[in-house]
């Protein structure tokens, strides 16, 4: 049998590696010392090119399906391991056929679960790992692919600002569908529950278990974080034509969730307004750095959150989905960012940094309208915010902006007194 590879990109330092030899026979000083999860497969890392490659020795058949569903997933963007060969045809020195093995680009800064228990990790790390591999699971399930496997094992962690976010790294038993069907994503939770229930239990025999709850308990999280999710991302809302700041609530409400709304869609119909929104989670900085490249404004994350989600909730409004961002990005900094903050008396300005002004009147328009239980005008939301909020403000920029000329002066006075 001739030996075959299948890659996208073929790397020809491949055919240097032992693929004669059992996987688990390989030689030490071609391996790369990172922690394994638990795997019904032989697995082990190499270093290869200046990269560091999972290899997987598995049935030619799946090796290959797996390949191409990593390899499509990898194009929708979901969060999972990118694929990088297939090789098959493997004949060991003394004629017996191997196994094929799949050959995936190792996850930087990435870690199995067990390896994340072997160090010391404060209490609530299984109600964390399972909030992130929720949000795993129901952007996969919003893709159409229905997992088979869901469990702890099957999946990679990365520390995330004091959560995790999760990674699938094992696809051989997945299916990808246009729509899953209520008992398909069911099917899949009732998976998860056991398997990761079994695996807290076996963390728990081994004493690295830091919860307090009963390892059943903490993994029936699985069901309630998904369905919490799942509820607030794809449930659909009817709103009138003056209650337009519900949406405005329905992004906070998927803020707070931990999701970033990534498309906002409007439709009108005869009953009332339609909203649906489309999650994506986001890397660190990201808001700060699309903001800057659409409006030029250089702003703090969390500012940059809030003026994108005006951004995008006035794109939508507006019906303009479809034109080019950077477009409706100028318009609404002319029609919209400028003229709010413009408005404050030149008195004023002292008080607080243009974003933030206009991040609190945003604040103070949603509130004015939930307390009106209709739509607010934003020339109205400003108007009133200068009035009533901004003057009692302390001046910010007096605090923070000191001229660092005057300090000597401010020390020799402070010695007189």
């Amino acid at each position: 049998m001739a030996l075959e590879i299948t890659a996208a990109r073929p790397d020809p330092a491949l055919l240097d590696l032992p693929w004669r030899i059992p996987l688990e026979e390989w030689p030490e000083d071609l391996l790369a010392a990172l922690p394994r999860g638990i795997s019904r497969h032989v697995v082990r890392f190499v270093r290869l090119s200046g990269r560091v490659l999972a290899v997987k020795e598995i049935k030619a058949d799946i090796a290959q399906r797996e390949y191409e569903m990593l390899r499509i997933l990898n194009r929708m963007d979901m969060p999972c391991v990118e694929p990088f060969a297939v090789v098959s045809g493997r004949v060991a020195e003394d004629g017996t056929e191997l196994d094929a093995c799949l050959i995936t680009v190792h996850l930087q800064f990435s870690l199995p679960y067990r390896a994340l228990y072997s160090q010391s990790l404060r209490k609530g790390t299984a109600t964390r790992l399972i909030d992130a591999l929720a949000v795993l699971l129901v952007r996969l399930h919003l893709a159409g692919f229905w997992w088979g496997d869901v469990s702890l094992s099957n999946t990679l962690f990365r520390r995330d600002a004091g959560a995790f976010a999760a990674y699938l790294v094992d696809a051989e038993t997945g299916e990808l569908r246009p729509r899953l069907s209520d008992g398909q994503r069911e099917h899949d939770l009732e998976i998860a529950r056991v398997n990761i229930a079994g695996e807290l239990m076996d963390l728990e025999a081994g004493g690295l278990l830091q919860e307090d709850r009963d390892p059943v308990e903490v993994s029936a999280r699985i069901v309630s974080r998904y369905r919490e999710l799942w509820d607030a991302l794809t449930g659909s809302q009817l709103i009138a034509d003056e209650e337009r700041w519900r949406v405005d609530d329905r992004i906070r409400s998927l803020n707070a969730l931990g999701f970033d709304v990534d498309e906002l869609a409007i439709t009108t119909d005869i009953d009332g307004t339609s909203i649906q929104i489309q999650p994506k989670v986001v890397d660190s900085g990201h808001h700060s750095r699309r903001l800057l490249r659409l409006t030029g404004l250089d702003v703090r994350e969390n500012q940059a959150r809030r003026l994108l989600n005006d951004l995008d909730a006035y794109t939508a409004g507006t019906g303009r989905q479809g034109e080019d961002e950077t477009i409706v990005a100028h318009d609404w900094l002319t029609n919209v960012y400028e003229p709010v903050t413009r408005r404050v008396p030149r008195e004023l300005v002292t008080k607080l940094e243009p974003a933030e002004v206009f991040h609190e009147v945003l604040e103070h328009r949603w509130y004015m309208a939930e307390r009106a239980q209709h739509d607010i005008p934003i020339e109205d939301a400003i108007d009133d915010y200068v009035r009533s909020i901004l003057p009692g403000k302390p001046d910010e920029q007096a605090v923070l902006g000191i001229d660092t000329q005057q300090l000597p002066v401010i020390a020799k006075s402070k010695g007189r007194g």
